[in-house]
């Protein structure tokens, strides 16, 4: 096998390593991009973005068939889930910047060469990829990663979908489970719902979204029952079968008696895991660990040379750290003194209508930690903005630390994940939430809000 050499091998062309790619090629280097599947990674082919357009989609659809709020008679509003898929692969088309062969035929000229096919670790400098092998001074592994699957008996001999899958289905089902009740599994109910699916949510844990504040998300809870969504939470999930062309999940939910749930298809959606299986890392002689591959704070793995970004670190997987990641670990592959990443402020949304957005602690956080805090809130329908518009679901929730910093910010509104990144530069930057309370917004905004929220944290001193 001939064997290349370049500056920098990058594992992986997701938001993560197409980072870590052009900012080596930026600086000089000669850079290979691995990627087995799509360029773009998961994110942009079969979760993020597509998911989003769909969510997008079916909020119009629903406004449509509310409209008699606005004075609106809308009528006959229907759903052409064919010209929706279209749609949708058009917009990936464009994201992407053409198909797979079309971006390869980009890249060269920016120093980039893409290398088709699985990356497989050969030695500490030396990666198989198929049938060719290829040497590298620097490594970077941004492997992405893959859906963790439950061992639920007899869900593999039914058949199930993932986000993958349920992203372009060439029809929707009339019944939908869905098995986990992280921000995945709530934005699917919600999209799927609004076109008309009669969905139910399985959530093993004793809440739904979890790792959000409490209050905001029981209030999102509360909108989707509202729209027809079933949740259920303290879920066994103890056998599915097949019955002719239904699938029944044999279920418990708390201490109500075992039910038997017929649906056309189940989702999974319990989180995602590092996808490191193929890569051979003993060979590299990289440590792992049951979260995913170790790694210190500038993102250099025991291994001097190779450094790992984004989800094969096991820890936030989402695409807007993954990008930062992949940008520094190029930063730090040839730096003389590299960089730890920044990790004070990280946000993220979940995409339902109306979002969810968090950044920093949550209540529930600090009470355990036993911080001192106050918190300031503002109602949506105390916001003028909101109330022009009909959106005033949710409220903006600030807490604050003795210290006078932002400590954690949690908005439920439209735009909320717009609308959290004053929050976010904020705490970024350990600006006083009266930076925030002080700051003037033009009216009539929904980013009032904030700001309202930040002038009330001031008065419970």
């Amino acid at each position: 096998m001939a064997k290349q050499t370049y500056d920098l091998l990058v594992i992986g062309a997701g938001p993560a390593g197409s980072g870590a790619a052009a900012r080596a090629a930026e600086q000089g280097h000669r850079v290979a991009l691995v990627e087995r599947d799509k360029i773009g990674g998961t994110c942009l082919n079969y979760g993020c973005d597509p998911t989003k357009a769909l969510l997008h989609t079916a909020r119009l659809l629903h406004t449509a068939r509310n409209a008699d709020h606005y004075g609106l008679r809308i009528r006959n509003a229907e759903a052409d889930w064919a010209a929706i898929q279209a749609r949708v692969q058009a917009l990936l088309d464009t994201l992407r910047g053409g198909s797979n062969a079309q971006v390869r035929k980009k890249l060269p000229g920016d120093g980039i060469d893409v290398l088709p096919g699985t990356a497989r670790f050969v030695s500490a400098h030396e990666v198989a990829v198929d049938e060719q092998v290829v040497r590298a001074d620097q490594i970077i592994i941004a492997a992405g990663s893959a859906p963790a699957i439950p061992d639920i008996d007899g869900l593999n001999e039914v058949g199930f979908i993932t986000n993958r899958e349920a992203i372009a289905l060439p029809k929707l089902p009339r019944r939908l489970a869905i098995v986990g009740g992280g921000p995945i599994g709530v934005e699917f109910a919600q999209m799927f719902r609004r076109f008309g699916v009669d969905v139910t949510v399985l959530e093993q844990g004793k809440t739904m979204l979890a790792k959000d504040d409490r209050e905001l998300a029981d209030q999102l809870c509360s909108l989707l029952d509202g729209e027809g969504v079933r949740m259920e939470t303290g879920v066994e999930l103890r056998r599915v079968r097949r019955d002719g062309a239904e699938k029944r999940l044999r279920i418990r939910c708390g201490d109500r008696a075992e039910e038997q749930l017929a649906v056309d298809q189940i989702l999974v959606a319990t989180g995602y895991q590092p996808a490191l299986e193929s890569l051979a890392l003993a060979a590299a002689g990289v440590e792992r660990n049951d979260t995913g591959i170790v790694a210190d704070a500038t993102l250099r793995t025991n291994v001097p040379h190779i450094w790992a970004a984004g989800d094969v670190l096991g820890g936030y997987q989402f695409t807007h750290v993954a990008y930062e990641h992949g940008r520094l670990a190029a930063q730090n592959a040839f730096a003389a003194a590299p960089q730890p990443f920044d990790d004070r402020a990280i946000p993220w949304v979940t995409y339902t209508d109306p979002e969810l957005a968090h950044v920093g602690k949550t209540e529930e956080q600090l009470r355990e930690a036993k911080a001192a805090y106050r918190v300031g809130r503002k109602k949506m329908d105390a916001v003028e903005r909101a109330v022009v518009t009909g959106q005033t679901a949710g409220l903006v929730k600030l807490l604050v630390g003795a210290d006078g910093l932002i400590a954690g910010g949690h908005i439920l509104a439209a735009e909320a994940g717009e609308l959290i990144a004053p929050i976010v530069l904020a705490m970024r930057n350990d600006l006083p939430a009266e930076a925030l309370a002080t700051a003037i917004m033009p009216y009539p905004t929904l980013a009032e809000g904030v700001r309202w929220a930040a002038e009330e944290s001031a008065k419970t001193t």
